[in-house]
C-alpha cells in the first residue's frame, strides 16, 4: 500500500490532533470524520493492535461490546416480535408479496414487505433487506427488483422501513437515538424472519445500500445469526455515515477504544461478505484500503476466500443493476440459491418482476390500521428509548 507525503507526516501527529470532531458532541464520529490521507494512517495504527486470530478476537470483543453499549442496546429488554400482521398477498411471476407489521418494542412497529418464492418446498434461505435514505425507498423500483429477484431465486426476503419512512411514521427519522431503535428493529426483523415456516437458520443473509449498508454491517457485527452479508456502497475508512441513524450515538468512540466502520464490518469474519463499492462516493478507495484491511483479518481465520470486493469505478452511490448482479451472484453462491431460475440466455432478467405501487405495498390502511398501542411523536418514542 502506497502512502502520500501527507500520510507520512501525519504519522508524527497524535490521533486526537487530526480527528475532525464536533466539539458539541465529542463522543461522536460522524460524516467525513477523517480526510482520506488520515484514514490510511488511522488504519495502519489499528492494524498494529492485532496480528493473529487471538489478538483480533480480543479487540473484536471490545468493538462489539462498544456497539451494544454505545447504542444502549444492552439496556433494552428485547422481546420476540408480537402483534404480527401479514396481509394483502399478491401472487406474481414465481413469487408473492405480502404486507407486514409487528411490534419490536412496546408501542414500536416494524413495517415492511415479505417476498416469498412460489411453488417451493423444503427449507429456504432468508434475507433481510434494509434500505438507504430517500423518499420511502421500500416502495422504489430498485428495492422491489432486488427483493423479487432474490425470492425467485428461492429466498424468503423481508424488506423493512427505516424509522420515519414508508409506513414507519411514528416518529421523525432523525431522532437522537435512531441508531438504538433501528438496531432493535433489525434484531426484531431477524427474529421475525427466523420464525417463519421452513426457514433454514444456517442460510440467513442481509444486504442494504448506503444507510441500509450501515444497518447491514452493524447487525452482522453483533448478531452471529447473520451468516452472509452484502453491505453496498457504505464501508469506508474516512466516512462514518451522514445521518444520526448511523453515527448519532457513540458506537465508535468508547472509553476502551476508538474504532471505524471498516473494523466493524470486519466483525463479520469469517462469515462470507462482499463489499460492493464505486468510484463516485466514499467507497472509492475500497480496493486499496478497506478491502485489503478486512482481508487481512479474514486471513487470521484462513478464510480469505470468504471475502470479496466488486468495485465499479465509473459508478455512483446507488443499488443499481450492476451492484444487484454482484449481490445476486454472491448470495446465490453462499446461500445455495438457484440463480438459473432468474436467467434468460445466461443473463439475469428482472423484466418479469412486477413493480407494484406504493398503495399496493402499504402496510397500514383502513382495513389494517396502525395498532392502538402505537406510540406517536418524537417525545413519546424518545421517552421509551430513554
Amino acid at each position: 500500500m502506497k502512502f502520500s507525503f501527507l500520510a507520512i507526516c501525519l504519522s508524527l501527529v497524535g490521533f486526537c490532533a487530526f480527528s475532525q470532531y464536533n466539539p458539541e458532541k465529542p463522543d461522536l464520529m460522524q460524516g467525513k470524520f477523517y480526510t482520506e490521507e488520515q484514514a490510511v494512517k488511522v488504519h495502519e495504527d489499528l492494524a498494529r493492535q492485532y496480528s493473529d486470530k487471538k489478538s483480533w478476537e480480543k479487540h473484536a470483543a471490545l468493538i462489539r461490546q462498544g456497539i451494544l453499549e454505545g447504542s444502549e442496546l444492552n439496556k433494552l429488554k428485547l422481546k420476540k416480535p408480537s402483534n404480527i400482521t401479514i396481509h394483502s398477498k399478491k401472487e406474481l411471476n414465481g413469487y408473492s408479496v405480502e404486507n407486514v407489521s409487528f411490534q419490536s418494542l412496546d408501542g414500536i412497529y416494524v413495517t415492511g414487505n415479505l417476498y416469498r418464492p412460489l411453488n417451493q418446498t423444503g427449507k429456504m434461505a432468508g434475507i433481510l433487506c434494509p434500505h438507504g435514505h430517500g423518499q420511502d425507498p421500500r416502495f422504489k423500483e430498485y428495492t422491489q427488483q432486488r427483493c423479487a429477484t432474490l425470492a425467485r431465486m428461492g429466498a424468503v426476503v423481508f424488506a423493512y422501513d427505516m424509522i420515519g419512512m414508508g409506513d414507519s411514521k411514528q416518529c421523525d427519522h432523525k431522532i437522537p437515538k435512531a441508531v438504538k431503535v433501528q438496531l432493535a428493529n433489525g434484531i426484531a426483523a431477524l427474529d421475525f424472519l427466523l420464525g417463519l415456516p421452513n426457514i433454514d437458520k444456517d442460510r440467513i443473509g442481509m444486504t442494504g445500500e448506503s444507510g441500509g449498508g450501515t444497518q447491514t454491517f452493524l447487525l452482522t457485527a453483533i448478531d452471529q445469526r447473520i451468516k452472509v452479508s452484502v453491505p453496498v456502497v457504505m464501508v469506508s475508512g474516512f466516512f462514518f455515515g451522514g445521518c444520526v441513524c448511523e453515527s448519532g450515538m457513540p458506537v465508535h468512540k468508547r472509553p476502551t477504544h476508538t474504532t471505524t466502520n471498516v473494523e466493524i464490518a470486519a466483525l463479520a469474519a469469517p462469515r462470507p461478505m462482499i463489499m460492493i463499492s464505486d468510484g463516485g462516493d466514499w467507497t472509492k478507495n475500497t480496493p486499496e484500503l478497506e478491502y485489503p484491511f478486512v482481508k487481512r483479518i479474514y486471513s487470521f481465520y484462513g478464510a480469505e476466500n470468504q471475502l470479496e470486493n466488486v468495485h465499479l469505478p465509473n459508478e455512483k452511490h446507488d443499488y443499481g443493476i450492476s451492484k444487484r448482479l454482484a449481490a445476486y451472484d454472491f448470495l446465490a453462491k453462499h446461500l445455495k440459491l438457484d440463480i438459473n431460475k432468474v436467467k434468460v440466455n445466461g443473463k439475469v432478467d428482472e423484466s418479469v418482476n412486477t413493480v407494484l405501487t406504493a398503495a399496493d405495498l402499504k402496510v397500514f390502511d383502513e382495513k389494517h390500521p396502525l395498532p392502538a398501542n402505537a406510540l406517536m411523536g418524537d417525545e413519546a418514542v424518545m421517552k421509551l428509548l430513554n
